[in-house]
């Protein structure tokens, strides 16, 4: 069977709501998918994973900083924040075969606003030396969320389109 890890980083939960989304997307095409927190995720990937998708909020245009991140920790309340997915990319290793795709969550589409989602990709090109199978956005109506109307309905569309590209390793 395919199998799929969606790797998150997620403060006020819009982000990990997007992720499950693209997981049923991708669970509706038989494909093995599971999510996790970036703090819980595995320093060593499976050499039969076929897709790794990540996924964080967009953070001043860009990934979140241990800055950002341990002031949207107490905006949420949350406790101390753990490493993002920036620090997670540089020190795991993604099997050969592995495809890779990332997405984010913004307050609103636009060069102005940046993107989490393309810092991911250039982050995988610099470290990993791989290129993203696709990249995505999805908006919130603030900070704190909620996200803005059919987001879910368009992650899940994505994870079924996501499927295709798992299969084809």
């Amino acid at each position: 069977m395919t199998k799929a890890l969606i790797v998150v980083e997620s403060y006020f939960g819009n982000t990990r709501a997007i992720a499950e989304a693209v997981a049923a997307g991708l669970i509706e095409g038989s494909v093995d998918a599971q999510v996790v927190d970036v703090s819980q995720a595995p320093s060593a990937l499976p050499a039969d994973l076929d897709l790794l998708v990540l996924g964080a909020p967009t953070h001043n245009r860009g990934l979140p900083t241990a800055t950002s991140r341990a002031k949207a920790c107490e905006q949420a309340g949350s406790g101390e924040a753990s490493h993002g997915i920036g620090g997670w990319l540089e020190t795991t290793a993604i099997p050969a075969s592995t495809g890779a795709a990332a997405f984010d969550t913004v307050i609103s589409k636009g060069w102005l606003s940046g993107s989490a989602a393309k810092a991911i990709a250039k982050a995988l090109q610099r470290h990993q030396g791989r290129r993203t199978v696709s990249v995505r956005s999805f908006v919130v109506t603030a900070s704190k969320g909620p996200l803005a109307d059919g987001e879910k309905t368009d992650a899940h569309s994505w994870g079924r389109e996501l499927v295709a590209s798992a299969n084809t390793r």
